[in-house]
C-alpha cells in the first residue's frame, strides 16, 4: 500500500478540517484492524477509539456524526462521550472494508456538514489505494451484507426467511399478505429460487393488471376456434409453469367465476382450456398474495370461502416498512449501490440530516416508495457525493428543510455565549482572574481552561491599568 500518499492525504485532511486526530482503519472479515495510521495528538492507534461509532459506521454504511455524545436519532455514545466524532465508511464493491475517523476533544466544537463534504472529496484517493492494495484482498471477503432485500436485522424479517426455508420444498399452497410495496413478488420469488423447482419456470401474474375479460384466457389458454380471433391453440400462463412455480398476485381483484375454476385447479391439478374438450393435468407449485383483507372480502361475498381455506394452509404476513425500521438501513445500502452503479455513478451517502428524515417518515408505499426515493435522490444530488435534505420528497421533508454548513447552531451558540459573558465579567472586575471566578461561580483553574479556550485577552485591563497610573 502507498503508505506515504495516505499520510499526504491525512495531513491534508487534518489541515482542511482540524480535527485532533485523523485515523485510517482497514478491518478484515472478522472486523480485527489489519492496517492502522494516525495522524494527531495521539499517536496510540488505538487511543480514544470509539468503537460504538465505528460499528455503527461499518453497520449502516453511512457516515456517522457524534457531538457531545449524541448521534443520529438520538443515539448515544457512552465511550468518549464529551468528544466530537466523524466516521467515514470506506465501501468497496458494496461491502464496507475501513473507516476514516476524526475526533475532536473540544465539546463545543463539532463537525459540520461542510467538513463531511470536504472528508468525502478527500478519502477518495484513500478509497482508490484500498481498492488496489493487498490490504484490500485480505479484506474484501467480508464486512458486510449481500445485496438483497431479503437481509436485515429485524425479527419479522427473520421469521420471513426461516418460513421460506421450511415452506421451499414443500408443494402446500402459500398464501402471503401485505400492504402495498412490501416485497410480496419477492418473497415468492425467493420461495421459488430456493426450492426444489429452482430449475422451472417463474410465472408471475397481477389480477389487478388483466381485465377481466382477458384474465380466463391468459390463465387457462385456449383452443383454435373457442372465440373469434383464436387462430391457434395457445397453452395459459398456468400450463407455462409447469414444474416451475406460478405466483397469483393480488388474487383478491381475481373474478368469482374465475375462482370456481381456481379452486378445481388446486384440488385435482387440472385445467381446461377455453373451448376444449379434454383437460390437463398439470404439475406446478401455486403462490398467491393480496394486499387486501381478505377475511372481510370473504364476509363480503366478494371471495369464495371454499378457496381462502384452500389457499391459507401456510400463510406469510410481511410486515409494512414503518414496522420493521432496522431494516431500513440495509435497504437503503442496497438500493445506493444498485442505482450508483446503472448511472456510473460513485458511491454516495446520506446527510445526517436526510438521513433522520428518512428514519422519521411512514413510508407507506414502503419498500417500493423507497426504492423510487433514492433514484429520485441520484438524480438531483450534485458531484459533492452527499444526499442533502433538498433532494427528499416534500413528503419526506414536509418543511422543505436544507442543509446547513453548521447544523449544529446551539452548541456554536452556547460557545458564543461562553466567550461573551466571561469577557464582560472579566472587565467588570477589571480583569481580577480571582475576582471574576469568584462572581461566576468557577475555580480559578476551570476560568484559567475558559480563557485559553476562547482565546480571552485577559490582560487587557491590566495594560490600560498601568498605563493610566503613570
Amino acid at each position: 500500500m502507498k503508505h506515504q500518499l495516505i499520510l499526504g492525504i491525512l495531513s491534508m485532511i487534518k489541515k482542511e478540517i482540524q480535527p485532533d486526530n485523523v485515523k485510517v482503519i482497514v478491518l478484515n472479515e472478522k472486523k480485527d484492524a489489519i492496517f492502522r495510521r494516525v495522524l494527531g495528538s495521539s499517536q496510540n492507534e488505538d487511543e480514544g477509539l470509539d468503537h460504538t461509532a465505528i460499528q455503527k459506521c461499518i453497520e449502516k454504511k453511512q457516515p456517522v456524526n457524534i457531538y457531545g455524545g449524541c448521534g443520529l436519532a438520538g443515539w448515544r455514545y457512552p465511550e468518549n462521550s464529551s468528544k466530537n466524532i466523524l466516521c467515514l465508511p470506506f465501501i468497496i464493491e458494496g461491502k464496507p472494508v475501513g473507516v476514516l475517523y476524526l475526533d475532536r476533544n473540544d465539546s463545543s466544537c463539532p463537525f459540520t456538514l461542510q467538513d463531511l463534504e470536504l472528508l468525502i472529496v478527500l478519502s477518495k484517493p484513500i478509497q482508490w489505494v484500498l481498492k488496489n492494495g493487498k490490504e484490500y484482498r485480505e479484506a474484501s471477503g467480508a464486512v458486510g451484507l449481500a445485496g438483497s432485500l431479503l437481509k436485515g436485522r429485524s425479527e419479522a424479517l427473520n421469521r420471513i426467511i426461516t418460513l421460506i426455508d421450511r415452506v421451499k420444498d414443500c408443494e402446500t399452497p402459500v398464501f402471503i399478505c401485505g400492504e402495498s410495496g412490501t416485497g410480496k413478488e419477492l418473497v415468492a420469488r425467493a420461495i421459488h429460487q430456493r426450492g426444489a423447482r429452482q430449475n422451472g419456470k417463474f410465472v408471475a401474474v397481477n389480477c389487478g393488471a388483466l381485465p377481466e375479460h382477458l384474465l380466463e384466457s391468459e390463465l387457462f389458454g385456449y383452443v383454435r376456434g373457442a372465440f373469434t380471433g383464436a387462430l391457434r391453440n395457445k397453452p395459459g400462463l398456468i400450463e407455462e409453469a409447469n414444474d416451475g412455480t406460478f405466483f397469483l398476485d393480488e388474487i383478491g381483484d381475481l373474478p368469482l367465476f374465475l375462482q370456481a375454476k381456481l379452486l378445481r385447479l388446486l384440488q385435482e391439478k387440472e385445467i381446461r382450456r377455453i373451448g376444449a374438450n379434454r383437460v390437463l393435468t398439470v404439475n406446478g407449485r401455486f403462490i398467491s398474495a393480496t394486499n387486501k383483507d381478505i377475511e372481510r372480502e370473504v364476509e363480503c361475498g366478494n371471495f369464495r370461502k371454499d378457496l381462502y381455506y384452500r389457499l391459507k394452509i401456510i400463510t406469510i404476513e410481511i410486515p409494512p416498512l414503518r414496522e420493521r425500521k432496522e431494516d431500513l438501513f440495509f435497504l437503503l445500502d442496497h438500493f445506493l449501490e444498485r442505482y450508483c452503479e446503472d448511472l456510473k455513478r460513485e458511491r454516495l451517502y446520506f446527510s445526517p440530516g436526510a438521513l433522520e428524515l428518512l428514519m422519521d417518515y411512514s413510508w407507506p408505499g414502503n419498500v417500493r416508495e423507497l426504492q423510487n426515493e433514492i433514484q429520485r435522490c441520484l438524480v438531483l444530488t450534485g458531484e459533492d457525493g452527499l444526499i442533502k435534505e433538498e433532494y427528499l420528497s416534500p413528503k419526506i421533508n414536509p418543511g422543505a428543510v436544507k442543509s446547513s454548513k453548521s447544523k449544529f447552531g446551539f452548541y456554536q451558540a452556547r460557545a458564543e455565549f461562553e466567550k461573551r459573558f466571561l469577557s464582560q465579567a472579566l472587565a467588570r472586575w477589571n480583569y481580577s482572574r480571582a475576582k471574576t471566578a469568584e462572581d461566576v461561580g468557577l475555580s480559578r483553574q476551570g476560568l484559567f481552561k475558559l480563557i485559553k479556550k476562547y482565546r480571552i485577552d485577559a490582560n487587557v485591563g491590566r495594560k490600560t491599568g498601568n498605563q493610566k497610573k503613570r
